[in-house]
């Protein structure tokens, strides 16, 4: 399993809620981050979960996959954020 998918699902983020968060991750990345605040994970955790996704950016795409969501949207939005 997806180590960003083991920490939601280790504080009680629900399959829906864990969809939700790489839904918006593709579509909007800021909006993500208000997303993931409001699921009452300790920030300690958030950190440590933002951590790993700067070091690894791509537990983001192997999330997508085993979610079965559309990647290329992540892609759109990082090249959005170059502009």
């Amino acid at each position: 399993m997806n180590p960003i998918i083991a920490i939601l699902k280790e504080h009680n983020v629900s399959d829906e809620q864990t969809k939700e968060v790489f839904q918006a991750l593709t579509e909007n990345p800021l909006m993500a981050m208000a997303t993931v605040q409001q699921l009452g994970i300790p920030q300690e955790k958030l950190q440590s979960m933002m951590m790993l996704l700067m070091q690894n950016p791509a537990l983001i795409k192997e999330a997508v996959d085993e979610l079965g969501l559309d990647f290329s949207k992540v892609e759109a939005a990082k090249a959005a954020l170059n502009k």
